[in-house]
């Protein structure tokens, strides 16, 4: 069953739309799936509240799936994810993975959320020049599937070279001039920021570099947009999590 908060997003769509959500969210074996994934994913890259949490609606199809302890097999998510992010960099990324002649609901739905995916993942970055509020929002959701999506309760380690391509995008000089793209950056980071650092180390390294350097030699940065970084700073010096001061400290003037 649906929360509230799913049913407050869902209200969002046309009447037929927010029917077959809420009938996926209750028995997706008795819808089409495929169509589904692609409305999710369409509302995810317009749709920045509902980006947020649209992890969680697909992590509820799948769950609901009869064939959920298949497809969290380890060896078969492995096997999926790998087909669409083989080294997570561009010019490895293969073509999507034809459908199977005989394919259940569970892996019908995974595969075409990660082929729409893939597909925004090559595109990223044109993506970003026609619309950055559509590039955060894309950047929003591969955050939350991998946020949600995990095996035997870990990550899937296929989707961590992508999310970090995409934050570190969000840490380059450009990037840090724009104030929403540092919130949506610091957003993603206290969400999934000790989970990617868990299975990738040296990224998380690479990455703070990029916002050591942004934050001290930078020129340009509006005062919020330093402010975000020095919080986001001291938030993984401290072991992903701020003192009650620190905490007082920088949402009292977040909210001024």
């Amino acid at each position: 069953m649906e929360s509230p908060a799913d049913d407050y997003r869902i209200q969002s769509f046309d009447l037929d739309t927010q029917m077959l959500l809420k009938t996926a969210l209750k028995d997706p074996s008795s819808v089409n799936l495929e169509k589904v994934s692609n409305v999710i994913v369409d509302q995810s890259l317009k749709d920045q509240l509902f980006s947020k949490e649209a992890g969680r609606i697909c992590y509820t199809i799948v769950q609901l799936t009869p064939e959920q302890q298949e497809a969290l097999n380890p060896a078969y998510l492995h096997r999926c994810v790998s087909q669409h992010f083989v080294h997570a960099v561009p010019s490895h990324l293969g073509p999507p993975v034809q459908a199977e002649t005989q394919q259940n609901n569970g892996n019908v739905f995974r595969r075409s959320v990660l082929n729409r995916l893939q597909q925004e993942y090559k595109r990223r970055e044109e993506t970003r020049g026609r619309s950055r509020q559509e590039w955060m929002c894309y950047v929003s959701f591969i955050c939350n599937v991998f946020n949600y999506l995990k095996v035997n309760n870990m990550p899937m380690v296929a989707l961590v070279h992508p999310v970090y391509d995409c934050l570190i995008r969000l840490a380059q000089p450009d990037a840090l001039m724009n104030e929403e793209e540092v919130d949506c950056l610091v957003v993603q980071l206290h969400r999934i920021g000790e989970q990617l650092e868990k299975v990738n180390a040296p990224r998380m390294d690479e990455l703070f570099f990029l916002l050591r350097d942004g934050f001290l030699l930078q020129e340009g940065l509006t005062s919020m947009a330093r402010l975000l970084l020095l919080e986001i700073l001291e938030f993984r010096a401290g072991g992903w999590s701020l003192s009650g001061t620190a905490h007082k400290y920088y949402y009292s003037e977040i909210a001024d």
